[in-house]
């Protein structure tokens, strides 16, 4: 259906099956809107790191968000008052995980650092032909810097296939400073409801899974079920370790119709954490692979886990969201990953 020959033949104008497409909303927010004619439509912000807000597939969606959300970035409030939900929310670059005190300097870090608050510059995209596929790319840049500080920049990359239910994102984060910089990145994928709701289950090939802290151990042995909403549930958190297949490591969250596979590369991205919250009204699981623990940046320093870019030394990234349609690829990745 969407080979090169039948596509050119049938219109002058590629936009009308790919593309990016920018709109300003109301309140002076920035939006883009990405389409491949494959039933995956998202919204990219940004403003707010270009991470991803809504996102559906056929129609439903697939991600929760906050009342009110898009926010705008806003340095005074608080990470927690700002999540807008939707499908990304990258964590970094300098902190991630619970809010911290340097030690040294006595500066107070919010949770997850500052990075969903800065805004993306130098946005392009283009379409073209990769032999007979339709490939659309979205390029910018965020940079997180200080007078005298750190000065991070990573560069991002959106890559979708005509009629491929998949986007793949890219991340190069260089330190252009002149001294080693701390740097901690976690990706965020936030799930929602129908995909994730009572019966959906984390299909993980870890060898090795722990519970973060006494919250998530009552719930150790149920940690890839998922239970109807609970009244003021408490998040449980949970850290796989996972051995890579070919280069990549893998999970998946599925109910009995559909599901969400993430693929990711493990190299500069060794750990991944399951966000799980059943919590009446804000019903969402995170699956987030990162090159660290959410554990803040104090606290990985102490423990030896704190990753530093030296100066000009840089690190990429992949992580691939594909989405399994129906039963039959459900069914067959559950078996590919329990094979693992």
């Amino acid at each position: 259906m969407f080979t090169r020959s039948a596509l050119e033949a049938h219109s002058t104008d590629l936009r009308q099956f790919i593309g990016f497409r920018e709109s300003t909303l109301a309140n002076g927010q920035r939006v883009i809107d990405a389409t491949n004619s494959s039933g995956l439509d998202f919204t990219l912000l940004p403003d707010r790191g270009m991470d991803i807000h809504t996102a559906h597939f056929n129609g439903l969606p697939l991600t929760w968000i906050s009342q009110g959300s898009p926010f705008a970035s806003d340095f005074a409030g608080s990470w927690l008052r700002l999540f807008n939900g939707g499908l990304l929310t990258t964590c970094g670059l300098l902190h991630a995980g619970a809010a911290d005190v340097d030690p040294a300097t006595g500066e107070k870090r919010d949770l997850h650092g500052r990075y969903t608050r800065l805004s993306a510059y130098e946005i392009a995209a283009c379409t073209f032909w990769d032999g007979d596929s339709l490939v659309s790319e979205l390029t910018c840049a965020v940079s997180e810097n200080a007078l005298f500080g750190e000065q991070l920049r990573l560069e991002r990359t959106y890559r979708l296939v005509v009629g491929e239910p998949s986007v793949t994102i890219l991340d190069r984060v260089e330190n252009r400073g002149d001294q080693p910089t701390p740097f901690m990145i976690l990706y965020h994928f936030n799930v929602g409801y129908p995909l994730v709701r009572a019966g959906a289950r984390l299909i993980s090939p870890a060898e090795k899974i722990e519970p973060r802290d006494d919250a998530a151990r009552p719930g150790f042995d149920r940690w890839a079920e998922y239970d109807a909403p609970i009244p003021r549930y408490a998040e449980q958190v949970f850290f796989h370790t996972i051995t890579p297949k070919d280069g990549m490591a893998s999970v998946a969250l599925v109910n009995a119709d559909f599901g969400l596979r993430v693929d990711w590369d493990p190299t500069y991205s060794p750990y991944f954490t399951q966000w799980k919250n059943v919590r009446q009204g804000i019903y969402v699981s995170g699956l987030e692979p990162a090159n660290c623990l959410p554990e803040g940046q104090a606290a990985a320093k102490a423990n030896n886990r704190l990753v530093t870019l030296q100066p000009g030394e840089a690190h990429s990234f992949r992580n691939v969201l594909t989405i399994l349609p129906d039963r039959q690829a459900v069914a067959a990745v559950e078996a590919e990953l329990n094979a693992w």
